[in-house]
């Protein structure tokens, strides 16, 4: 009988977690969240079909050399940094909703300046204009998921992130139709394509309703008296000038470096230091795609709350680890070897990303002050553009220059500081809670002196 009241008791636990289908059609935010996530598919969609056709395009249509495609990519990824911060600033004083709408119109005329700009003077400021853009949406999408969601945002993190990889595989799929076509018609439906994405979520967002409370991101839940103490203290005037929450987004760069060692350093060292056979390149983004897409929302489950994601970021760090230390391994052995070593890499660096891709929000949201998260948020923003630009300097510069000691100097550097990004962000939460660290005091029934 017991047995039997045990198994039912797991019956019903299993009840009350949806799985990723049933949770999309009912998301945390309800009505204005399912139409969000519906937007970012197809902008997503869309990026996913330039994202597979922007260096082909600028090489073979626009003819530019290596050099120059060097630099349009390197200033564009530079103007993206600036995307975020803009974006956070903007929304404690605008309303998030239209901000939106006018990121995706933005990107939707500089897309279409392609079309008729080949002169590499002019394409500089369209494709950094075009990527400010897109770090200004996606910055501005999670600050209106931190909203609708409330609480339940690490939820919603996870359907967003699991639509997104599926929006991405599905303009892959697309562009591939048009690479094989190869001609420059067939290049600029592509463009197209991706502009038609960023007019039809503009539509979409329009349709979604404004949430309440501005900078706030998310109506308290009963009036607040102004924060004292050591709260006020680790708020500060603002986040450039916060020295506590500028530490956390320093140390969030290296732990997004996930992203640069799945989609150049595992591809590039399969080619350069293993015998690995090239044709498993492609596998390492399906896995990526179908992980993230099975497993983001049960992750997401495990992450709640800003002391788990803490702890989920010393995993990531170990993870990571694991990961370099399987990359430096892959060159001591046959095709096999080499290949079974490379793939199990790129399962643990997608294993980073889910947890990564769930914590950093959710201590960026955490550890801002209540009144100002928007700007807070969008300067947090930065450390994945920040990551995204001197990411794969790092690896192809220093890390695979270095050989196998590389990787391994690169893991034991990423587990040394999640652990310090933990100890921190710990600390911080308790600044913000307003109670004293654990630290030694003696037992009495006196209240707390302040600092």
């Amino acid at each position: 009988m017991r047995r039997g009241g045990e198994i039912r008791k797991e019956r019903r636990r299993g009840e009350r977690e949806p799985g990723l289908l049933a949770q999309l059609r009912r998301p945390p935010g309800g009505r204005d969240a399912r139409i969000m996530l519906l937007a970012q598919l197809l902008d997503r969609a869309g990026t996913g079909v330039w994202a597979a056709a922007c260096v082909l395009y600028f090489t073979f249509v626009v003819g530019l050399d290596a050099g120059q495609l060097g630099v349009l990519l390197g200033a564009s990824g530079v103007a993206g940094i600036a995307g975020s911060p803009l974006a956070g600033h903007l929304a404690d004083r605008f309303p998030v909703r239209s901000l939106l709408i006018g990121a995706h119109l933005l990107r939707l005329v500089t897309l279409c300046l392609l079309l008729v700009v080949t002169d590499f003077a002019l394409l500089l400021p369209v494709v950094a204009v075009t990527h400010l853009g897109d770090r200004a949406a996606k910055t501005l999408e999670m600050l209106f998921a931190t909203r609708v969601a409330g609480e339940r945002r690490a939820t919603y993190q996870a359907l967003s992130r699991s639509s997104a990889n599926a929006g991405y595989a599905l303009g892959a799929g697309l562009a591939a139709i048009g690479l094989a076509v190869g001609t420059r018609d067939a290049y600029h439906v592509l463009i197209l394509a991706n502009a038609l994405s960023f007019l039809v979520a503009a539509a979409l967002v329009r349709r979604t309703r404004e949430p309440r409370g501005r900078g706030l991101l998310a109506a308290p839940p009963a009036p607040a008296a102004p924060a004292e103490g050591p709260a006020a203290a680790a708020g500060g005037p603002g986040p450039w000038r916060d020295r506590g929450y500028l530490r956390f987004v320093l140390l969030d760069i290296p732990m997004n470096l996930d992203d640069s060692i799945l989609g150049i350093g595992i591809p590039l060292w399969l080619v350069g230091h293993t015998t690995a056979p090239h044709e498993l390149i492609p596998a390492f983004l399906v896995v990526n795609t179908v992980l993230v897409v099975v497993l983001q929302l049960r992750v997401s489950a495990k992450v709640r709350g800003p002391r788990r994601a803490a702890g989920a970021v010393a995993l990531y760090g170990l993870t990571t680890l694991l990961c370099c230390v399987l990359l430096a391994a892959s060159t001591g052995g046959g095709v096999w070897t080499a290949s079974a070593a490379l793939l199990a890499a790129a399962v643990l660096a997608t294993a980073a990303e889910l947890m990564r891709s769930v914590s950093s929000w959710e201590l960026a949201v955490c550890l801002a002050p209540r009144e100002a998260r928007a700007s807070y948020l969008g300067v947090a923003g930065m450390a994945q553009s920040v990551q995204k630009s001197a990411g794969p300097l790092l690896l192809t510069g220093a890390v695979m220059a270095a050989g196998p000691a590389g990787w391994i100097a690169l893991g034991a550097a990423v587990a040394g500081l999640s652990l310090v990004q933990r100890r921190a962000s710990l600390g911080r939460l308790e600044l913000l809670a307003g109670t004293p660290a654990p630290a030694a005091a003696p037992p009495s029934a006196s209240a707390p002196t302040s600092a």
